[in-house]
């Protein structure tokens, strides 16, 4: 059979079945020097994902590099699972699952719609476009909350959302990110942990370091119960590693500003993020804060504009005022003296 396919997505079953036609004892791949490239492969897929957020791929001609592709995947599920570590679970899953987002843009309608299939996505090609069923499209879609991924939004026949090449890649990464989170960790045996031990001390020592670059906490005498319910969903969503859409790193970042959080502090909050990136996330964070240009940084969004960004979330009693138009009103009426109560 042909390993390409198998090799670019190691999560397809023709990946099991390259296994098995090429007669791999897979207890190979955890000893000896058979499979040490295969190994070595694995290693470095965890460690693009906790550096980069993202595992590389490379073109290969040749059977033999194909097949270390393919076994170097399995392997590296089984390092992550070792440690199980939720935040290496979730860096690992989102860095395979845009890795298929980058590769899915060269591949044609019949090749993304067996994709699509094998992740359980039910999606077929018409009038030369990709359609997805909407149940698939709001179940992928919910997390992103730019509003052009609105249902509203979307052009929607017969139950079926047809899409743009670039968006339904974005949906696919979603569902990919979601099945290998769902399928992490593996029971992984004794003599395999024993086998693996090395390189799960290479990525221990390396998960450590970036843990302990920030410190993950809030600093000063801020109280979470202060803050106005869009701004501690956000929070929580930062510290429990959830990604957040633009408009909601925006507002969490001047709006900690607005009320007096360093620099520091905040990064030390979005280290929790699955695709932190450390230069990236201190360029965006400088340049929201002003700091990056000596002036005074953003004002946070008002309101409307968190409900229009799709971005407000549980409002409670307080925020139903009148006069309640900022979360920075919120936030000092919950911190004016004698007034902590709604």
């Amino acid at each position: 059979m042909d390993l390409l396919l198998p090799a670019k997505y190691p999560f397809l079953a023709e990946a099991s079945e390259a296994i098995t036609q090429n007669s791999v004892d897979i207890g190979d791949l955890f000893g000896g020097s058979i499979y040490e490239e295969a190994r070595a492969r694995g290693l470095a897929r965890v460690e693009e994902a906790l550096l980069h957020s993202e595992v590389s791929y490379s073109p290969l001609v040749k059977d033999y590099d194909r097949l270390n592709d393919i076994l170097s995947y399995p392997y590296a599920r089984v390092l992550v699972s070792v440690i199980n570590d939720r935040f290496l679970t979730k860096r690992y899953a989102l860095a395979e699952s845009v890795r298929l987002n980058r590769l899915l843009g060269d591949e044609t309608p019949a090749t993304v719609l067996h994709i699509a299939g094998a992740l359980g996505v039910n999606s077929t090609f018409q009038d030369n476009k990709l359609k997805m069923h909407f149940p698939d499209y709001l179940t992928f879609s919910t997390r992103i909350k730019s509003q052009d991924w609105k249902l509203v939004n979307s052009e929607l026949f017969n139950g079926y959302v047809f899409l743009a090449n670039e968006k339904f890649g974005r949906l696919l990464q979603n569902a990919l990110q979601d099945r290998i989170e769902e399928e992490l960790p593996l029971s992984v045996p004794d003599d395999v942990k024993a086998s693996v031990s090395e390189d799960v001390k290479r990525i221990g020592a390396s998960l450590s370091e970036i843990k302990n670059r920030f410190n993950p906490q809030m600093t000063g005498e801020l109280q979470e119960g202060d803050l106005p319910p869009c701004m501690r969903t956000l929070l929580a969503n930062v510290q429990n590693a959830v990604n957040l859409p633009h408009a909601g790193r925006f507002a969490l970042v001047s709006f900690l500003h607005a009320i007096g959080m360093t620099t520091e502090g905040m990064m030390a909050l979005f280290s929790r993020s699955p695709d932190f990136n450390e230069s990236m996330t201190l360029y965006q964070v400088k340049h929201i804060t002003g700091e990056s240009t000596g002036g005074d940084g953003y004002t946070p969004p008002e309101c409307g504009t968190m409900r229009t960004n799709g971005i407000c979330y549980n409002p409670d009693s307080l925020c139903a005022r009148e006069w309640m138009t900022h979360p920075l009103k919120y936030y000092r009426a919950k911190t004016r003296s004698g007034n902590k109560k709604e």
